[in-house]
């Protein structure tokens, strides 16, 4: 693939621990986004596999999905039910 086989562990604990902070709401804005850089390599690995996840070697149409996700989180911002709610930006104040 062109990656270092090293780097496969930073990679999970990204995954999981970023999963992890998604699913209890801690600062998922800034997660979300922070994610889309290692779920696209992970798209890009998946690319000559073909669309469907169930292909031989996994599809890159889930690593698609979860990036459109995440800056779909990023853009709209933290649920009400959010554990820690990102600060918000407001323009001129």
């Amino acid at each position: 693939m062109g990656f270092s086989g090293f780097l496969a562990y930073p990679v999970f604990a990204a995954e999981l621990l970023g999963g992890i902070a998604l699913v209890l709401g801690l600062y998922a804005r800034q997660v979300a986004l922070a994610l889309v850089p290692v779920v696209a390599a992970a798209a890009s690995v998946h690319l000559p596999n073909g669309w469907a996840h169930t292909s031989p070697g996994g599809g890159w149409e889930y690593p698609l999905f979860l990036i459109v996700a995440s800056v779909s989180l990023w853009l709209t911002g933290d649920g009400a039910l959010a554990a820690r709610r990102s600060p918000r930006f407001v323009p001129g104040a």
